[in-house]
């Protein structure tokens, strides 16, 4: 057995195996549906609007507990997990959804193509989410439970602990709901009323475009301290490489080029260092991702082939589930294989996914290894932090190739491809968070087979109305305009159209390559620093005080079981603050879209303007600091 492995027969779970709650009800089907509507509707403007999505699974359960014990007066920690896991579907489908599918719409105003029907949207999004959880169904044992001590997912762990400590109330109760209101508290002062940029950052004096900054959202700051000071410090390594190496060294080349360098439009001197991040940076980024999700793919191919030899012997032995314990309980073998094998007949023979055999065999071999590289990332660094569009952006560099070599160069090509990277983006993203909703399940006691279940439901509800809302959204504003201006869908159309036109910049994608590669020889992990290096430095910084935090409780010489109550208390603590900022995040999304006279209601909330400055901002972010040490270095854990 490997280091750091554990068995399921050798963890008891919070309900145990014999113990028969509550869990797969009407009432969880129902709140849960609800969720994933109102989750992903919120998630897709807020995506749109500024290129990243908040996890739902922690303001779900928060929400859930709100509702079944407090107004229902229920009491099933299992009904509670349920609701998350079939709303926290809603907010991933629409991530991957966002970050492709507005291209066609682009694409219908620039290039004349003809306008999206609302039915291949809602098929492509129907497709590609029920691929993201059956592709994950087999690989549950081998990330799960067998690397439960090695893989921490982040926010599946906090999930738990939010539920736990909802159920046994009292003290940890206390630290959660304490965390969820300043966190809530934080992101309305921050980003509703704006007393105080959310972002910001400082150029550094004599050095030409180097700029350090920070998005100081308590999000972040949990986030840093559940995944520790290690993988925080890669992805903080990873940014330091883009903004303080890399981007400075492109600026100082751009003084002597004064003509533009594809994909900029303009001069390098005329970029600025958003500039260079956005249009070299990023597909340097990509290449290392994608050569990290290559060798994450083959360091777990034993436990890979491991895995699928068992759920083969699973069908030899039965469909049933005697004689096997209610947690090791997967969805019948048979009808995953053979819910992926009609779905990759129907892309095959269907012209309302124009992808073609070759697409739709694309589709089987990128959807399982982006499925299994997003569910092992997603354990790693968490779903705020997993490159699902890095992972796009591989799978659309290769399908572009291969519809050229078979000239398919047109809009159908085009359209094709885009569909391709559609499917792939949104089965990554409900696979990260699928393993993370099993990961709450497999702390907390649930039946695998049913939450995958939950899942399937929380990605059809959701793939039913976002097309609707894509659509309704793009009336309204314009995928590209300064209201929505949808980056990531940007970039995906930028890439099919390099690769068919011949002038996709290779040696940026092949630049990442190499530094992945480099990485991998020093024995470093490849994925935490190819993530740092593909999103802004604002991200990682945050994240790695609450890694600091963390690391000096490691280092702590106290007692084991104080030093151990110290990182409980701050893991709840964190958990709250993830939640608060994502339920107020998720509020101000819907503000966003909700008219009122000339304008819309989040528009009547927003009024301070950032008045404080970037001074203020930090300064109220080190008191958050303050906060987070005060619930867990300076916890007095012997008096409770």
């Amino acid at each position: 057995m490997a280091n750091g492995e554990i068995k399921e027969q050798g963890f008891v779970p919070y309900v145990p195996a014999d113990q028969i709650m509550p869990e797969f009800t009407l009432t969880s089907i129902i709140l849960g549906v609800f969720m994933a509507v109102v989750f992903g509707a919120a998630n897709a403007y807020l995506g749109l609007r500024v290129g990243l999505t908040i996890s739902a699974s922690i303001p779900a359960a928060v929400i859930s507990m709100g509702i079944i014990r407090g107004l229902l007066k229920k009491e099933s920690i299992l009904e509670n997990n349920m609701v998350q896991t079939i709303g926290s579907a809603g907010e991933s489908l629409a991530a991957g959804a966002i970050f492709t599918l507005p291209a066609l719409f682009i694409w219908s105003e620039e290039l004349g193509f003809a306008y999206p029907s609302l039915l291949r949207i809602m098929v492509i999004a129907l497709i590609g989410g029920v691929l993201g959880v059956l592709f994950m169904v087999p690989l549950r044992k081998a990330l799960i439970v067998n690397e439960h001590g090695v893989l921490p997912y982040p926010e599946g762990t906090a999930c738990s602990e939010v539920l736990r400590a909802g159920e046994e109330g009292g003290v940890k109760a206390k630290t959660v709901f304490t965390g969820l209101g300043i966190g809530a508290l934080y992101k309305f002062i921050a980003d509703g009323i704006k007393l105080f940029p959310s972002e910001i950052e400082w150029e550094i004096p004599g050095y030409q475009d180097a700029a350090v900054g920070g998005d100081v959202l308590p999000a972040l700051l949990g986030v840093g301290f559940i995944i520790g000071p290690k993988i925080s410090a890669y992805m903080l390594g990873g940014a330091v490489l883009g903004w303080l190496v890399i981007i400075p060294l492109i600026s100082h080349l751009g003084n002597f080029i004064t003509t533009p360098i594809y994909p900029a439009p303009v001069p390098i001197s005329e970029l600025g260092y958003w500039g260079i991040w956005d249009y070299y940076i990023r597909y340097i980024g990509a290449g290392a991702v994608a050569f990290g999700g290559i060798i994450s793919l083959i360091k777990s191919l034993p436990l890979i082939v491991k895995t699928f030899g068992a759920a083969i012997g699973g069908l030899k032995a039965g469909l049933g589930d005697e004689g096997i314990l209610r947690t090791e309980q997967d969805m019948p073998m048979s009808l995953m294989f053979g819910g992926i094998l009609i779905l990759i007949l129907i892309m095959m023979f269907t012209p309302i996914i124009p992808v073609g055999f070759s697409g739709a065999v694309l589709i089987a071999i990128f959807g399982f290894f982006f499925a299994t590289v997003s569910s092992r990332l997603v354990g790693i660094v968490g779903s705020s932090s997993n490159p699902v569009s890095g992972m796009t952006i591989a799978t659309l560099l290769i399908t572009s190739i291969i519809f050229k070599a078979l000239g398919n160069t047109g809009s159908e090509g085009m359209i094709g491809a885009l569909s391709v990277g559609g499917v792939i983006c949104i089965v990554a993203a409900m696979a990260g968070d699928t393993s993370q909703d099993l990961k709450t399940g497999f702390l907390v006691g649930a039946t695998p087979k049913k939450q995958q279940y939950g899942e399937l439901i929380g990605a059809i509800a959701s793939a039913l109305v976002i097309g609707g809302v894509l659509v309704l959204l793009n009336q309204a504003w314009g995928f590209g305009s300064s209201e929505l201006p949808a980056p990531q869908a940007n970039l995906m159309k930028l890439v099919i159209e390099g690769v068919l036109g011949g002038n996709l910049p290779w040696v940026l994608v092949f630049t990442g390559v190499g530094i992945g590669l480099v990485i991998e020889l020093l024995g470093i992990p490849v994925l935490p620093l190819a993530v740092g290096l593909y999103l802004p430095i604002h991200l990682s910084t945050p994240i790695m005080v609450g890694g600091v935090i963390r690391g000096i409780l490691d280092k702590s010489k106290e007692k084991k079981e104080m030093v151990k109550g110290k990182i409980e208390s701050g893991i709840l603590f964190s958990s709250g603050l993830i939640a608060g900022e994502g339920l107020i995040g998720i509020l101000l999304a819907i503000f966003a879209i909700i008219p009122i006279g000339a304008g819309t209601l989040g528009d009547s909330v927003a009024f301070g303007n950032g008045v404080l400055g970037k001074y203020g901002a930090l300064l109220t972010f080190a008191v958050l600091v303050f906060i987070l040490i005060k619930y867990s270095i300076l916890r007095k854990i012997e008096s409770e």
